[in-house]
């Protein structure tokens, strides 16, 4: 059982190490609201989403009175929006995308993910028309996240949907770029999706989940900082068993505010996702946790083998504190909202080779990377294609949100604000991809996809 006894002995980082619940997310099925008329879904949507998340700020506000503890966004994820809308005999979802703007406005949440489709093995009707909707939807909206699934270990990698989502990440900068592009810091491309994920902008509400569900988000970097200062100069297992202790406290506080709103909405807990998440204040950086190991700067020789212990041991402590761990756990490496990892790419140690080596190990993918402006779509397709292969041959979920920055160069900073931040451009490979990404089709699934 877990009690107000696990939250006391975190005041400590709760007062000043930035400890905080960065997202209570509720998940919502909206496969009830399919029709044919696509004004009719829409206001189905809107009803839905605004009668079963009515409650949800109020309550998140409660617990964080009650128990002392932030709780830095609250969001909605729901079915995705290619699957919940197939029978609309419409041309595009921009509608459904506005009536999900408008529903999170009502319910006051921060961000609202769904307007998905899983092409991972092809496409139908509804997952075309959604794709091809998608920059349109994030140019007229506010909080909705895209995100397009085009590879599974199971399936491989559909390389046609590849080129298309390079497409659609450089037209949605293009519509966006009077707001520095900022369309395409809620789209995502993912490899092996999961359909728990509590963290914008890739969460939607998978169809194995139940009716409705509150899954929690928790962070931490800079507690598991703090208490790597206690390590200095030990060897690497006493900074695993470390991580693991405070993984593992951080994590009961997690659970018990998922607990908590669970009840108070009369929704099922779903899961606790233990990704370190960073922000852009400092002191709250995944970057400094590695440079507290020993590195000069996060991205010399060396990060990759750090990133790799933080966090498989922040998997081991999260897995020991509760029964109910899922989403994508891990540590996150969002360039522009880490401080530490905004001074090392503005330093030219990270660049972007690296970071996809980095990916191999931690959660996630390439996230929140700004590119020049002038990136042809073949270059951006080609890099999801790299990033999907690594998530496809190591069974892990791997993701790309890439921020091609219209009237940038490399060197130039992008300034997104809030948890966004900022992001310098970083250099891509000047040599051309459009000959690999022309031949289309789909490379095969990996051998040990075969396992059954």
């Amino acid at each position: 059982m877990i009690n107000q006894s696990d939250i006391l002995a975190t005041i400590d980082m709760l007062d000043h190490q930035h400890l905080d619940i960065r997202t209570v997310t509720l998940g919502i099925s909206l496969l009830d609201c399919a029709d044919s008329d696509i004004r009719v879904c829409a206001q189905k949507v809107y009803d839905k989403i605004t009668r079963v998340a009515e409650k949800l700020v109020p309550t998140a506000e409660q617990i964080e009175e009650e128990f002392g503890i932030p709780i830095v966004n609250k969001r909605i994820s729901v079915t995705p929006v290619a699957l919940m809308a197939q029978s609309c005999k419409a041309e595009g979802y921009v509608p459904i995308a506005l009536a999900m703007d408008r529903a999170a406005k009502t319910c006051g949440v921060d961000f609202i993910g769904g307007f998905s489709a899983l092409v991972h093995k092809g496409f139908t009707t509804g997952d075309m028309k959604l794709i091809q909707s998608i920059p349109r939807a994030l140019s007229e909206t506010d909080l909705v996240c895209a995100s397009v699934n085009v590879a599974t270990t199971k399936s491989g990698i559909n390389m046609d949907a590849v080129a298309l989502m390079g497409r659609i990440v450089r037209e949605t900068a293009e519509l966006t770029a009077d707001h520095g592009c900022i369309g395409c810091a809620r789209l995502v491309v993912f490899a092996n999706a999961v359909e728990d994920n509590p963290f914008m902008a890739g969460a939607f509400h998978g169809v194995g989940e139940p009716e409705c569900a509150v899954n929690v988000g928790i962070s931490g970097p800079g507690v598991v900082y703090h208490a790597l200062q206690g390590v200095k100069g030990m060897p690497f297992d006493d900074v695993a068993e470390t991580v693991k202790k405070t993984a593992f406290r951080i994590t009961r506080m997690g659970e018990l505010v998922a607990r908590e709103a669970s009840k108070r909405l009369g929704v099922p807990f779903g899961v606790v996702d233990l990704s370190l998440a960073p922000t852009p204040a400092v002191g709250d950086s995944v970057a400094r946790i590695l440079e507290e190991m020993g590195l000069e700067t996060c991205g010399t020789h060396g990060t990759t083998a750090a990133l790799a212990l933080l966090n498989d041991a922040v998997k081991k402590g999260g897995l020991m504190a509760s029964s109910h761990v899922g989403g994508l756990s891990g540590a996150f490496i969002p360039v522009s909202e880490d401080e530490g990892m905004i001074a090392a790419a503005e330093k030219g140690v990270l660049c972007l080779d690296k970071l996809e080596a980095m990916t191999c190990v931690c959660s996630v993918g390439l996230d929140m990377i700004a590119i020049p402006g002038d990136t042809p779509a073949e270059t951006i397709a080609a890099i999801i294609a790299d990033e999907a292969a690594i998530g496809v041959v190591n069974s892990k979920t791997t993701a790309v949100r890439l921020i091609p920055a219209f009237g940038c160069s490399v060197g130039d900073r992008v300034d997104f604000g809030g948890l966004l931040g900022s992001a310098p451009v970083i250099a891509v490979h000047p040599e051309s991809s459009a000959g690999f990404i022309a031949r289309g089709g789909r490379i095969p699934a990996p051998i040990h996809s075969l396992k059954n």
